[in-house]
């Protein structure tokens, strides 16, 4: 086999089993993968020879399903390759795309229009339009109906863009704005949307019973309701006649809306083809008593009067609901929506003329079964459809609200939803039970004027949310954005979101309210107690055209003083030991959030494995993940980052080159003090230490080496005492500000900060220490400033306590082990007649200067323990190593130098001031 392609293998050929290169991490794909059977030809059981069997039809595999069990799918796998092998078979599976189904879906009219048809054709427009009627006038009423009609539209060519836009899941509605935008907005909208089809469920079954009960007074087991209505206003003036309205019982409505309910749920039980079986018989004759009530309106007698007001504008996401059992989602949703919007809206806004002119303003008020008593030929066929179209609409809010409570259990983002959840190909039993028992506990309550704004509200949230999910999305304009159907600009999904918002305040201000704070409690719950999901939301990638933006505006530019932030590298695990579980020192973690104000900031924990790259790039990907949970459990803001190296140095070499972008690259090294070297034998890391330093340095990156740090105090761990700062060389002010730094944390709140500077002479002292204290009043930094003089390192060690700390014999053991070495060294040199080299590299050694560096590390270890031995904490500027010098000698330096100091900070700043004096 080439690069790029296959050779030799015809389509009647068994293709050659693939060998993985070595080291090669990646299994074939088997034909018994569940990509291959979603993708394979329908006709399971085919023989070997090709031919297909006539009895094997296509069936779903549920997820889980033992393939390896399955006759049939065995032999349609056992050649390695599909049960016909023809070339016309699809070849996703062999860049590992999951399928769809292959259940049977269902189309456009029967999956989306006639569920939203049956929806927006409900309950408002029979028994409570002809009431609005009276409530407004023609043309008002014309100016409401094309508002909500607008509102409605824009919502639905919103959902028409985000659903085209790729393949689409069950869910509907939140489904789309949750991959829109963010699982913790699409799991409160999600479940206020499914509150309002189970309420809404109960509103259409409220609203049959009320008519039968009005149809059929005598059906009522309880006396009815009498109402007075007095001073009736006909055209502007006061009648002096008194009117009364009966209604139903209220425990009438609650005895057989609970009988309906349970009824409509066995039927939902059965499924959705059942459902969908139902579907036209209830459907037929509401447009049937439509046509008829359109008929009466012609033919009765039109006395002068005005008006109506308001449809309703809920239903347009019934058919999304059914989003998992579509055949084409990408077409079926806007197509059929669309078609059921405008087709209702222009019948509501033909409704206006047509019931405006058919009676007066107090027919309208008082008559609420209007629209029957002018029906064509009898008001049976109106009560008919009334009862049919509610029935109707209460069967798709009850099939829809189990189907997207299900979709979000199935998410797992809430644990607690977990008992909803549902396989895919079996139906939401138990999500079914609890959508009944939201409706049956609606239809107790029996007020469908309280119950009907609790529903426009829910479904105006989700309306609201789909235009913003589009408004986002269409906005941002990222490279996945390719809806098939964008007919908008993104000005009108956003218009369309403050419609909705608008509408909502206008219905109730206290609905509203109450439903938006729902809403955000659902959405406060998910943040806290929800599990992450990365969804590739809208907000998600505003976030990184903004930090591409922001990444530009800053440029590569030296970044002035006041907008300096630490960015510090860790070095995870250079050397010590952890257990292998352990990705990174805990303390590390703790230190990195020391250097950042108030924890704000960005840390990179880096760690090197050594290896070659196409052997070790799994377990790099494995370590990186590792090290992510880590950061994550030790509350650090921060990223992981693994690289494969040869070595430690060529790795570090390739990371301080390499790592961050413009202005926000790491300009931190942190890494611990390698203080087990000596004691474990590791002769290698002298040469790695030095190493990292110098490259550091011709990088220009600061660096902090931090030793004792197992014992760096936590968020817990209140420290009381001092912070010594031995200020040595300029830093440009790194040390100062690492120092105010530490002040901000809890643990290091009570300490005081003490500056130590060298001086040469006792005249100088008494300047040197004027000019630092305005220096750091300048800085707003308070700290007690004290002089050193170098006379006062030729003072007797025993006289600050003849202390084993400051004996002078562990400057003549370290000054014993640099002599053997050096002489070892020479002796190699000689017997190979080569240069003095240490490792690899060509090194000079001046055992003057070796013995001038040893014994300035040996005073200015004896200063600090002289002055500072209760400090919480020091830090002293650290030397760099000298040019060719040896490895191993440095390392006896710095051993000397941080002797008997439990807890130290060794700094080195750039060649930048980090801090500055003016404002």
């Amino acid at each position: 086999m080439e690069r790029g392609g296959f050779n030799g293998v015809g389509p009647d050929e068994e293709a050659p089993a693939l060998k993985p290169a070595p080291q090669q991490r990646y299994r074939t794909v088997e034909s018994h993968d569940r990509a291959v059977v979603q993708m394979a030809p329908m006709e399971f059981g085919s023989s070997a020879d090709g031919s297909a069997s006539a009895s094997a039809g296509p069936r779903y595999i549920k997820p889980g399903t033992n393939l390896r069990t399955d006759a049939r799918m065995h032999m349609a796998s056992s050649n390695g390759r599909s049960s016909n092998g023809s070339q016309g078979d699809s070849k996703l599976e062999l860049f590992g795309f999951d399928s769809l189904e292959t259940e049977t879906k269902l189309g456009t009219m029967m999956g989306v229009f006639v569920p939203c048809l049956q929806n927006i054709l409900g309950i408002i427009y029979y028994i409570r339009f002809t009431w609005i009627v009276g409530m407004g006038g023609i043309w008002q009423s014309l100016v409401l109906v094309a508002f909500c009609g607008s509102c409605t539209f824009l919502t639905t060519i919103s959902l028409s863009a985000i659903a085209t836009n790729g393949a689409m899941k069950g869910g509907g509605p939140y489904y789309l704005i949750g991959r829109a935008l963010g699982p913790e907005v699409g799991v409160s909208i999600g479940l206020c949307f499914f509150l309002g089809n189970a309420v809404a469920g109960a509103m259409y079954v409220l609203g049959a019973v009320e008519t039968f009960l009005d149809a059929v007074p005598s059906a009522g087991f309880f006396q009815e309701s009498v109402t007075v209505v007095s001073n009736t206003f006909v055209n502007g003036t006061a009648a002096g006649n008194a009117s009364t309205i009966s209604t139903p019982n209220l425990h009438d409505l609650q005895v057989y809306g609970i009988i309906v309910t349970i009824l409509l749920c066995f039927i939902v039980f059965g499924g959705v083809n059942i459902i969908n079986k139902v579907a036209p018989a209830f459907l037929i004759p509401v447009l049937f008593s439509i046509l008829c009530i359109y008929i009466g309106v012609f033919i009765a007698p039109r006395p002068n009067a005005s008006s109506l007001y308001f449809p309703a504008v809920t239903g347009i996401m019934a058919g999304s609901n059914r989003s998992a059992s579509l055949k084409d989602t990408q077409r079926s949703i806007p197509i059929g929506t669309l078609h059921a919007t405008i087709s209702t809206t222009m019948m509501y806004l033909l409704s206006v003329f047509l019931f405006g002119a058919l009676s007066t303003r107090e027919g309208l008020l008082t008559d609420r079964l209007l629209c029957a008593a002018v029906a064509w030929p009898s008001p049976a066929v109106i009560y008919a459809g009334i009862i049919l179209s509610t029935l109707g609409a209460a069967l798709q809010s009850l099939t829809g609200a189990p189907r997207l409570l299900a979709a979000i259990a199935n998410d797992d983002i809430l644990p607690v939803l977990n008992y909803f959840k549902a396989y895919e190909g079996s139906e939401p039993h138990v999500a079914t039970l609890f959508t009944s028992f939201i409706c049956i506990s609606c239809v107790i309550i029996g007020n469908l004027d309280l119950i009907t704004p609790t529903i426009t509200m829910f479904f105006l949230l989700c309306y609201a949310g789909v235009n913003l999910s589009c408004f986002l999305l269409d906005l941002l304009d990222a490279p996945s954005w390719r809806p098939r159907w964008k007919l908008h600009h993104w000005s009108l999904s956003l218009i369309g979101a403050l419609l909705c918002i608008v509408i909502m305040f206008m219905i109730s201000w206290t609905f509203t309210v109450v439903s938006l704070a729902l809403a955000s409690l659902i959405y406060y719950y998910v943040s806290l107690k929800g599990k992450a999901g990365d969804w590739g939301d809208g907000f998600k990638s505003a976030y990184f055209q903004l930090a591409l933006r922001s990444l530009r505006s800053m440029g590569a530019n030296q970044v002035h003083p006041k907008n300096w932030y630490p960015i510090p590298l860790i070095f995870c695990r250079p050397w010590g030991k952890l257990p292998e579980n352990v990705p990174c020192h805990p303390k590390l973690a703790d230190f990195a959030n020391c250097m950042k104000k108030k924890g704000r900031g960005m840390s990179i924990f880096v760690s090197i494995i050594d290896g070659d790259y196409h052997e070790s790039a799994e377990d790099a990907k494995t370590a990186c993940r590792q090290l992510s949970a880590y950061i994550d459990y030790r509350r650090c803001e921060g990223v992981a980052e693994i690289i494969v190296a040869p070595s430690t140095s060529i790795g570090f070499r390739s990371i301080v080159q390499t790592m961050g972008l413009g202005n926000l690259k790491p300009n931190i090294v942190v890494m611990r003090y390698p203080e087990i070297w000596r004691r474990e034998n590791l002769t290698q890391i002298p040469s790695t230490f030095v190493s990292i330093i110098n490259d550091c340095i011709i990088a220009n990156k600061a660096v902090v080496i931090v030793k004792g740090l197992d014992e760096w105090p936590n968020e817990y761990q209140r420290q009381y005492g001092t912070i010594d700062l031995y200020w040595i060389v300029r830093d440009g002010g790194l040390m100062l500000l690492l120092s105010q730094l530490l002040l901000t944390k809890e643990s290091f709140e009570s300490c005081k900060i003490q500056v130590f500077c060298i001086a040469e002479e006792d005249i100088e002292a008494e300047e040197l220490k004027a000019d630092v204290k305005k220096f750091l009043y300048d800085l707003r930094m308070q700290a007690d400033v004290i002089v050193v003089t170098m006379k006062s390192w030729e003072a007797d060690p025993d006289r600050s306590g003849g202390s084993k700390k400051d004996d002078p014999e562990v400057y003549r053991n370290a000054q014993s082990r640099i002599r053997t070495y050096i002489s070892e060294l020479k002796e190699a040199a000689g017997r190979e007649g080569r240069p003095l080299m240490e490792g690899r590299k060509q090194v000079v050694v001046d055992e003057q200067k070796v013995d001038k560096f040893l014994y300035t590390m040996l005073k200015l270890n004896a200063t600090i323990l002289r002055h500072s031995r209760m400090a919480v904490v020091v830090l002293v500027s650290l030397p760099p190593p000298p040019l060719n010098h040896p490895a191993y000698c440095y390392m006896e330096y710095m051993d000397l130098l941080v002797e008997n100091i439990p807890r130290i900070l060794i700094v080195r700043g750039y060649r930048r001031d980090v801090v500055t004096l003016f404002t």
